[in-house]
């Protein structure tokens, strides 16, 4: 089980089941979105329980981005219909346990930065 919580603490999560994919997505959408790179775990929805109030910004036609309204954090993305949910793995509370296992969308990464980790796979979607 992991905990998690925005920089305020009004959002809270707990994820109870497992974890699929940690990955870092360097889309522009995501570099924007979080200031840098999404980093993120995958869950089904029915294994992430939210508490708190939480603010949907739907992003694109396919999917919507969770944040905490009182501080901002940027906590969680749905792809729409999708049964799944990535949360924000610098959201958890203590160690994850998890490590990246691939890099998404890195033609789109900024320039001022290199993707270093060679062993886990980069891909342009």
């Amino acid at each position: 089980m992991l905990k998690g919580s925005c920089l305020c603490g009004a959002v809270r999560f707990t994820v109870t089941g497992p974890v699929r994919d940690p990955g870092a997505c360097h889309c522009g959408q995501c570099r924007k979105w979080s200031g840098h790179v999404w980093a993120a775990g995958i869950v089904d929805e029915g294994d992430i329980a939210i508490e708190g109030p939480v603010r949907w910004f739907r992003s694109s036609e396919a999917a919507e981005r969770g944040f905490c309204p009182e501080c901002g954090s940027s906590l969680f993305w749905h792809a729409i219909g999708s049964g799944r949910m990535d949360f924000a793995l610098g959201a958890v509370d203590g160690p994850t346990g998890l490590r990246i296992e691939r890099h998404i969308f890195t033609e789109w990464k900024g320039d001022y930065y290199d993707i270093c980790a060679q062993e886990h796979p980069q891909a342009g979607e």
